[in-house]
């Protein structure tokens, strides 16, 4: 038995460059693949290689300098072609080129995993541990915490996403192994979050939870806040369907599986389609060929496009390893009157454009059209975000550096990307989710 919940608030944005069908996936090999230390927020990296060292699938790059135990570890085997570092020497990413030969390793160890203690060292050694997300805080799990509960969402319903859920379902021995690692780890329960009509069945040992509604259902936090809200003084985590298969899987095999199903999406890809890589692949290997041929400038995101990462065309792909997106930068367009137009090509949340009414595709560039102003207490945010949180007076708070009042507002349950959609249709341009970002690093800081 499934528990079901419906989500009303939230908002599904339609945008072009969607992806037809996932039943086709496209293989790619990438040329180069990296790491990066700025994905995993709260693990603190030391570098453990150097330029033009030879590495093995799943050795160590980097760990934690508080914990050594947490690693971070080659996707791929080959050679290391670069350390990069940035101001102050800070170590932006690790560079690696994939070995022409890639056998797989003949000389596994099958893990024997029987108490919470063994189950921990395996994942945090297997790079497993950085790809789970704790609340609060919303950083890499600390290794003193004990979680109340563990949550899996195998939902991603932000714009152009696809279902994870879709490409590992067919594996539930691996499912089915991951989740009774993690009740290793905590006392409360293992929940898992899907589509109401999701491929994915139940997994033993799970608490599944059948989820219907718009954006953004898919967001972990929403999830929490809806099925059992964080208190004070406890400690939850959270991780996607795919990190579950992975687990599961290194479990059943001693390797952790490196591939990556990716959605490449967006107004200017010429062929929006599922990519089967590896993590961390470049972005020049996914999207070649498949850029529309036309004179815009084109605005790369590792992610959506309210909550990715804006990258280079040199880039790579960033944690979750699940979408790419391509839109048009937008500097480039000579629009009469700018962002006061009210044409109908233009998408809003506000009634004064007309193309609010029209039940449309719509094809958004980067541009901010407006300008930053004093923040508007209108309500807006709390149009969009299904938790029971003030959002507006709660960035108001961060913004204030007023800690009794954020714990209060209920910064404890909350993640950056809870406040995306309301960012998007935020008349006062507020940068809400670098604001909360900020905010739970200051809190984390001065508390512990």
């Amino acid at each position: 038995m499934s528990l079901n919940l419906r989500i009303k608030k939230g908002l599904d944005i339609k945008i072009a460059g969607a992806i037809a069908s996932s039943e086709t996936v496209v293989k790619v090999s990438p040329k180069t693949v990296a790491v990066v230390p700025d994905d995993f927020p709260g693990f603190t990296p030391k570098v453990e290689v150097k330029d033009g060292d030879n590495v093995t699938v799943g050795q160590p790059l980097l760990h934690d300098k508080h914990d050594e135990q947490i690693k971070l570890v080659a996707p791929v085997s080959g050679t290391v072609k670069g350390v990069v570092r940035g101001e102050r020497r800070k170590i932006e990413r690790v560079v690696i080129e994939p070995a022409a030969d890639t056998a797989t390793q003949s000389d596994v160890e099958i893990p024997q995993l029987s108490t919470a203690e063994e189950v921990a060292k395996f994942l945090k050694n297997k790079g497993l541990w950085a790809m789970m997300r704790q609340r609060p805080y919303d950083i890499v799990p600390s290794a003193m915490a004990k979680p109340r509960d563990i949550f899996v969402t195998a939902i991603d319903s932000a714009p152009l996403a696809i279902n994870p859920a879709e490409f590992i379902a067919a594996d539930k021995e691996a499912l089915a192994k991951g989740v009774e690692l993690l009740q290793m780890l905590t006392k409360g329960k293992v929940y898992v979050s899907r589509r109401h009509n999701s491929a994915l069945s139940d997994i033993e040992g799970a608490e599944m939870v059948d989820i219907e509604g718009p954006h953004p259902a898919g967001n972990v936090g929403v999830q929490i806040a809806n099925i059992s809200p964080i208190n004070k003084g406890e400690t939850i985590w959270t991780l996607d369907a795919m990190t579950l298969w992975r687990i599961g899987r290194a479990a059943l095999t001693g390797v952790v599986p490196t591939e990556a199903y990716v959605a490449v999406v967006g107004s200017e890809i010429a062929k929006p389609q599922v990519v089967c890589t590896t993590i961390g692949a470049d972005v020049e290997s996914i999207v070649s060929g498949n850029l529309k041929a036309d004179e815009r400038n084109k605005r790369i995101i590792a992610g959506n496009v309210l909550s990715g990462t804006k990258i280079a065309a040199d880039g790579y792909l960033r944690f979750p390893y699940r979408q790419l997106t391509v839109i048009p930068e937008g500097n480039d367009v000579d629009e009469f009157m700018g962002w006061a137009s009210i044409s109908l090509s233009k998408n809003s949340e506000s009634r004064s454009f007309p193309g609010h009414f029209f039940k449309k595709i719509f094809n958004p560039d980067a541009r901010l059209k407006g300008g930053r102003r004093a923040f508007i207490m209108s309500g807006e945010y709390d149009r969009y975000l299904p938790m029971d949180i003030m959002s507006e007076f709660l960035i108001k708070a961060i913004i204030g550096r007023d800690i009794e009042q954020m714990e209060k507002l209920g910064i404890y349950e909350v993640a950056p990307e809870d406040f995306a959609l309301g960012e998007y249709a935020d008349t006062s341009k507020i940068e809400a989710q670098k604001i909360v970002r900020e905010g739970l690093d200051y809190l984390r800081k001065e508390l512990e």
